[in-house]
């Protein structure tokens, strides 16, 4: 596990994560919208499940690097940490752009799907999403320890994601579906990656400072 004085950057950088919206926001509001807050919680436990598939891939990468060299792991964590510099610059850069609104509008609800469905189309949103997989691959090895299991320290990181991204999708699910609608305006979108952005650049070269 990572040191504790880095555990603070892990959770802070998956908050903003699971804060910004995206593509796995979108399935979660319009299968609210279209079924309900069942189906809106099926599709967020998709969404998170995905998680530890891309927890999975990126330990196995994680492994064989390892297995090569300690000097490509190194290699890896500062790919990673330009990663994240590179992410928060190109959400500054969203920022700065006049940025179209998104909304969104539920409308009365037919009878819900079976929630089969839901399930399927949030592990798919989250699984075919590359910006999700680059993330996790660049960011988790960040905080592995060489010494230990690199594929159960990933699984514990993704627990800890998955727990944060559920709570937020099923709130988000609830005002949903008991406001009928959600809309978020342009001003909101820019003031969030531009937040987002500053947070990223932080922690990119917080951790480049502290690369072994």
């Amino acid at each position: 596990m990572p040191p504790f004085d880095l555990m603070w950057a892990y959770l802070l950088a998956i908050l903003v994560l699971t804060l910004t919206p995206g593509v796995d926001t979108l399935v979660v509001v319009r299968n609210t919208a279209r079924g309900g807050v069942h189906e809106g919680a099926f599709t967020s436990l998709g969404v998170c499940s995905g998680l530890f598939i891309h927890a999975t891939l990126s330990a196995v990468g994680i492994s064989l690097i390892l297995v090569q060299t300690a000097w490509a792991f190194t290699l890896l964590k500062w790919a990673g940490a330009a990663y994240l510099v590179w992410l928060g610059l190109s959400s500054l850069f969203q920022a700065a752009r006049r940025a179209p609104g998104l909304s969104i509008t539920a409308t009365g609800n037919s009878a819900p799907s079976r929630l089969g469905q839901p399930f399927r189309e949030g592990l798919l949103s989250n699984v075919l999403n590359p910006k999700t997989a680059l993330f996790y691959m660049a960011f988790l090895p960040q905080f592995i320890d060489p010494a230990g299991s690199a594929l159960g320290q990933s699984m514990v990181l993704a627990g800890m994601h998955f727990v944060m991204a559920m709570a937020w999708q099923c709130g988000l699910a609830l005002v949903v579906a008991r406001g009928r609608g959600f809309v978020m305006k342009p001003r909101l979108l820019r003031l969030m990656h531009g937040l987002t952005g500053g947070v990223f650049v932080a922690l990119g070269a917080r951790l480049a400072i502290t690369q072994p």
